[in-house]
């Protein structure tokens, strides 16, 4: 019995030094959203449970070790013992009862984070290789390249993807989309917790995957209202075509691939582009002049850039003749 005993309190102190030491690692990241309530309970208490499993199964092998090895000089043979089978009904009964519970705090939680808020503010969001886009139809519909929130309002993300199968993720709300092609998806997140994150693409996507973020900013009603009257004026008065270019450009995620300031991304900077001359894979060259770019934005697999021939072909954009006239007008900025 005193071997019992000793074994119970040194499988009750390694389970909470287990428990408190993996808590204080910080596993996960700052909780942000109202999902993340019943999915952080649910890890607590199954980080509880396997560090009381570990210590249930190195505890007695290391005591046994130490405490029942055989002594020197002994040559007897061990006592034989046969089964037990209260013991292993026991082992049985528990861990189904155990199972049992963690599946129906699996529903509860699933449940939890799929409430729907009938007020809750609509956001479509945009997905494709490498950028998100974010439309508000609430504010007129305007579309930007950060997703800014109000804490404490529901918000539902209605997604969509213009190529292949991303992830809508941010770790501090924990949930996480799939976003698909010709598919709405749909995920809800109430955030809790003001500040600036990130949202990632958790599924692996192409060549520039790792580089598909975009800024997620959580601030208090009056700010984001101050935010979406500001955006929505900005998108319904910008008057220059070069203004109406850079939000085309913006709003539909090029700079996911392209960048401004001459760094090489997935696709060639649009840093000088207009008028300089471009060499394709194939040997050929040619000067980038609204025909070149016209027929880049609506077939670029057409003319590949020497060096980025191996990078995916980005998905043709569908853009009238004027919306291409700004594209071009802002371009043209870009020296």
């Amino acid at each position: 019995m005193r071997h019992f005993i000793i074994v119970g309190l040194l499988v009750i102190l390694v389970t909470l030094g287990t428990y408190f030491g993996l808590d204080a690692v910080g596993l996960l990241p700052v909780d942000a959203s109202a999902q993340a309530s019943p999915i952080d309970f649910l890890w607590d208490l199954q980080l509880i449970v396997l560090s009381f499993l570990f210590a249930l199964i190195v505890v007695p092998l290391v005591y046994s070790l130490i405490v029942f090895r055989r002594k020197p000089g002994d040559t007897e043979d061990a006592v034989h013992v046969e089964g037990n089978t209260k013991l292993e009904v026991t082992w049985t009964v528990i861990p189904l009862i155990t199972v049992v519970a963690f599946a129906y705090l699996g529903a509860w939680s699933l449940r939890e984070t799929r409430r729907a808020d009938p007020q809750a503010m609509v956001v479509r969001v945009i997905a494709q290789q490498f950028a998100w886009s974010f439309e508000y139809p609430e504010y007129g519909g305007f579309i930007t390249d950060q997703l800014y929130l109000p804490i404490g309002r529901q918000v539902l993300l209605q997604m969509t993807s213009r190529d292949v199968i991303h992830s809508f993720w941010v770790p501090e709300f924990r949930v996480k989309q799939d976003v698909l092609p010709g598919r709405e998806t749909q995920l809800r997140i109430t955030p809790t917790r003001m500040g600036r994150y990130k949202v990632r693409c958790a599924e692996l996507c192409g060549a520039a995957h790792y580089s598909m973020e975009n800024a997620v900013i959580v601030v208090d009603q009056v700010a984001f209202e101050k935010w979406a009257q500001e955006q929505r004026m900005a998108f319904e008065t910008a008057q220059t075509p070069e203004q109406k270019g850079e939000r085309l450009v913006r709003a539909n995620g090029c700079l996911g691939c392209h960048t401004l300031t001459g760094q090489v991304l997935v696709g060639p900077s649009w840093k000088g582009l207009f008028g300089s001359e471009r060499k394709f894979a194939d040997g050929t060259t040619t000067i980038a002049d609204e025909a070149y770019i016209i027929e880049s934005i609506l077939n670029p697999a057409a003319k590949i850039v020497a060096g980025f021939q191996t990078a995916n072909p980005m998905p043709a954009y569908v853009f009238d003749e004027e919306q291409l006239s700004y594209i071009i007008a802002y371009l043209k900025t870009l020296k």
